[in-house]
């Protein structure tokens, strides 16, 4: 029995030093110096006093909107754990069906849930101009984007069941590449699922084609997706891989900014591309996949394991959980590679002016705090701060402008 178990912490040691050497090969920058060190720098001289307030009013009022619908969502949830399972005993549907409509119903319970916060939230955009979508639309009209997410979690359900009905002990190491593999063909068709138009702007399309040259990448479509009908929100996306690889800039961005500021965006997410980001994403996503199924297999195992259906609510619970957990460790990840981006940006535009005049516009154009609290900080935010971006563009040109 002792040896039993040193061979298994042996082995566990080893599974974590496999997964700390991969996280920090995925980690490492190839891109911005190692030496580098931003400037601080003082928001009252980028933005006026007013900026500042409404921002932070802003950003105070989304930020407790957040944290009453995930307190909201986890009691839901913790309450479906310990009381769900007792719909598995009145179900006809066996025991994969039975599986699946017990995740549909933690689903619903979580949409529901979530919808007077969503409405506040909407409510809050509306107030603000950032969003031109109507109260009806917000609760009835996502239906096929809620339908896609119910389907998905009736088949990592289904494929979870599954395997923990033939592999109990084992079932998580198999469930992981399944996922992984799914990450990977969403990302290579979500491209084609954005419904887009070529680049117009024959100054934006000469610069696209001089930043691939510069940033060593092969062809790009540089396209635009029209939402000016749904939200005033500018943004752009690096999406796809391989042949799918696109950059989509909203037209929100095209028309608000100037072409310098947009080149700027152009670079950034060829950056993403030159620099393999999504390919280090789903990098990253494998190493979450793996610790995650492992722990949901071994905390549902005193519930009866992810094979019978009454497990299934606390599994969701569980999930919801190792999500939020995770979040912070997500965000850094996420906020590291745009950072690379925008250094690459830097490198490729030779244009720290139009960088810095880009971030500061975000500022009254998507009521971004330049420099939020700590907590809102690590818990939602998955880019550098506006302040941070600043000071690269002028750490940038303090190296690289005599």
């Amino acid at each position: 029995m002792t040896s039993g178990r040193a061979a298994r912490a042996a082995m566990l040691a080893l599974l974590a030093a496999v997964w700390a050497l991969a996280a920090w090969l995925l980690w490492r920058s190839s891109v911005v110096p190692s030496s580098l060190q931003l400037p601080h720098l003082d928001e009252h001289r980028y933005f006026s006093a007013a900026q500042l307030h409404k921002t932070a009013t802003f950003g105070r009022f989304s930020f407790i909107d957040w944290v009453l619908t995930t307190v909201a969502e986890l009691v839901a949830l913790a309450v479906y754990a310990r009381k769900g399972g007792r719909f598995a005993r009145e179900s006809a549907a066996g025991r994969l069906g039975t599986g699946m409509l017990l995740g549909m119903l933690g689903f619903a319970l979580v949409w529901a849930v979530q919808l007077p916060f969503g409405v506040a939230d909407l409510w809050w955009q509306r107030r603000h101009h950032l969003t031109h979508v109507g109260y009806f639309s917000q609760i009835f009209g996502n239906w096929l984007a809620l339908g896609g997410q119910f389907v998905f979690l009736c088949l990592a359900l289904a494929v979870v069941m599954g395997l923990a009905r033939k592999l109990p002990e084992l079932w998580w190491a198999v469930a992981a590449p399944v996922f992984i593999g799914l990450a990977l063909l969403f990302a290579f068709i979500n491209p084609y699922l954005l419904s887009t138009h070529r680049l117009r702007d024959p100054q934006l399309r000469a610069a696209s084609a001089r930043l691939e040259r510069i940033e060593h990448v092969r062809h790009i479509p540089i396209v635009v997706e029209d939402v000016h009908d749904v939200t005033s929100l500018p943004n752009a996306e690096a999406t796809g891989l391989g042949p799918s690889r696109r950059v989509v800039l909203w037209d929100t961005l095209v028309n608000e900014f100037t072409p310098r500021e947009v080149t700027v965006v152009m670079a950034h997410e060829l950056g993403h591309l030159a620099h393999n980001h999504i390919w280090k994403d789903i990098g990253w996503y494998a190493l979450f996949a793996f610790p995650g199924t492992l722990l949901i297999a071994r905390l549902t195992r005193r519930k009866g394991g992810m094979a019978q259906a009454e497990t299934v609510p606390f599994s969701l619970f569980v999930l919801v959980v190792l999500t939020l957990v995770a979040q912070p460790l997500q965000n850094a990840v996420s906020r590291h590679m745009e950072a690379e981006a925008d250094w690459a940006a830097l490198e490729a535009t030779h244009d720290s002016a139009g960088a810095t005049a880009l971030f500061r516009g975000f500022v009254p154009t998507t009521l971004s705090e330049p420099n939020p609290s700590t907590l809102e900080y690590v818990l939602l935010e998955n880019h550098p701060t506006i302040m941070q971006r600043i000071a690269m563009a002028q750490a940038w040109r303090a190296r690289n402008v005599p």
